[in-house]
C-alpha cells in the first residue's frame, strides 16, 4: 500500500476523473446561470447580493457531492 498513486496508470485515471468533474461541473453551472432570470456573476459580483452568493455555493457544492458520487 506504499507507492501505488506514483503508479502512471493510477495517476492518470485520477486526472482524468478530475478533469471530468471540473468539465461537468462547469457544464452545470453554465445550464444553471442560463436557466435564471438574471446574470448570475452580476448579481453577486457587482451588485453584492450575498444570499443570491449562499444560494449559489450550495448549489455548487450539491452539483459537486452528486458528480464525485457518480464518477466515484
Amino acid at each position: 500500500m506504499g507507492m501505488e498513486w506514483i503508479k502512471p496508470g493510477v495517476l492518470l485515471g485520477s486526472l482524468v476523473y478530475a478533469l471530468m468533474g471540473v468539465v461537468i461541473f462547469w457544464l452545470c453551472f453554465i445550464i444553471i446561470d442560463k436557466i435564471t432570470p438574471y446574470d448570475l456573476w452580476e448579481e453577486i459580483v457587482e451588485k453584492q447580493n450575498q444570499a443570491l452568493g449562499m444560494v449559489v455555493a450550495a448549489m455548487s457544492l450539491g452539483i459537486c457531492i452528486v458528480v464525485a458520487a457518480a464518477i466515484h
